[in-house]
């Protein structure tokens, strides 16, 4: 009897793990869209057909990393209710989930903190839990780290509901669950806020490379739609359809334990909380170089790479943390 075929691997870009690993501008100087006051905040935008200035959303503010174990505990609660307030406003919730973001990367390499941290999390143990294991997996998979940003584009993602929708077409299709789907996009891409190729020329917000796309997609590489179901055919394609056999799908999409093991812990944060879903989503970009973690937000352009040193020279304010663990 002959061995089972195994798919074609995608290739792990370049920039591994965007996100999760990796980081809004334009190029070098350029600051957020918005226009800003000389204090730094965000200013009235152009008069509207009434003569009443425009409303110009505030701009999102680099939170700042926590003093100890309870601070980071009392801030991580904290900004996990607001990120599941209905009633918050959505810049409120979308400063609060980067809070989380920034929270769970410091406390993944803060060890000697997480036993303190984690038993003042409250509700949100497990959750916090899971952060960790995502984070420390995802990072053993990043061995060389760069002294220059990519040439990416960071872009606005399909609308969340959109999104949602689509991972659940793919569950239904190819029986891999939503969770896993929406992990994946989330490690590659940030839900498609990354455009750009990997030095393998994977693309897309799934990151597939030409030959792997040529037997599993179907239509646009770079639609969010296509490119999930994609994934979802794939991983249905090396068994991810079949609970027993999900590791092995997704080792199969990146060939490393700690790739695995991340997307599962991911997958299990939406599975035990599926409203964590708005919270990730509204992650920002964040590139881990030889420097630390730096933000790339959205509008950030480059054509070619830049240099860390000379992204930090314009924009200290977006090195969010000098460990590179």
């Amino acid at each position: 009897m002959s061995p089972r075929r195994r798919p074609v691997p995608l290739a792990v870009p370049a920039a591994v793990l965007a996100t999760v690993l990796a980081a809004c501008g334009g190029e070098p100087g350029t600051g957020p869209s918005a226009p800003t006051t000389s204090a730094g905040t965000p200013s009235a935008g152009s008069p509207g057909p009434t003569g009443s200035p425009t409303p110009v959303a505030p701009e999102l503010v680099a939170p700042a990393l926590a003093a100890d174990a309870e601070e980071l505990a009392r801030r991580l609660v904290a900004a996990e209710d607001l990120v599941r307030d209905p009633g918050a406003a959505e810049h409120t919730r979308r400063q609060a989930a980067f809070e989380t973001q920034v929270l769970y990367r410091q406390l993944a390499r803060e060890r000697s903190w997480q036993d303190r941290a984690l038993a003042e999390a409250g509700a949100y143990r497990t959750i916090a839990a899971d952060h960790i294991e995502a984070r420390t997996s995802l990072r053993g998979v990043l061995t060389r780290l760069s002294a220059e940003l990519p040439a990416w584009r960071i872009v606005a993602p399909a609308p969340l509901d959109e999104l949602r929708a689509h991972y659940e077409e793919g569950e239904r299709r190819f029986g891999v669950p939503w969770e896993v789907l929406a992990a994946v996009n989330l490690v590659e891409t940030g839900f498609g806020k990354i455009r750009g190729y990997s030095s393998a020329g994977a693309r897309g917000p799934m990151q597939f490379i030409p030959s792997t796309w040529a037997r599993y997609g179907r239509g646009d590489i770079d639609d969010p739609r296509d490119a999930i179901l994609a994934a979802a055919r794939y991983l249905a394609a090396s068994g991810g359809g079949t609970p027993g056999r999900l590791d092995e799908a997704l080792f199969a999409y990146n060939h490393h334990d700690g790739y695995v093991r991340g997307i599962r812990a991911y997958a299990r944060i939406l599975e035990r909380d599926p409203g964590a879903l708005a919270g990730l989503y509204h992650w920002q970009v964040l590139y881990l170089s030889q420097r630390g973690d730096l933000w790339l937000p959205h509008g950030y352009r480059r054509r070619t790479p830049l240099p860390v040193a000379d992204y930090l020279a314009r924009h200290p304010e977006r090195l969010l943390g000098t460990s590179t663990d």
